[in-house]
């Protein structure tokens, strides 16, 4: 039962979904306007580093090369 991300297309919000396998549902409605017009993310995901001041972020300040203190 994975978690996806998705974001709505018509207010921006991006929420998480809960996906069954046997629900055989693509999109979701969004939690906060009720839109169905919702498209399904890429979802990002944090890489190890030995600098204390990146831990736990996700995102572009993050890098898992060698040179930024990462898996060697």
């Amino acid at each position: 039962m994975p978690i996806y991300e998705y974001k709505c297309n018509q207010c921006g919000n991006i929420f998480e979904q809960l996906v069954f396998s046997r629900d055989g549902v693509e999109t979701y409605g969004c939690p906060s306007c009720g839109d169905n017009d919702t498209c399904k993310l890429m979802s990002s995901f944090c890489c190890g580093s030995s600098d204390s001041s990146l831990q736990g972020s996700a995102g572009p300040a993050s890098s898992c090369s060698t040179s930024s203190g990462g898996f060697s």
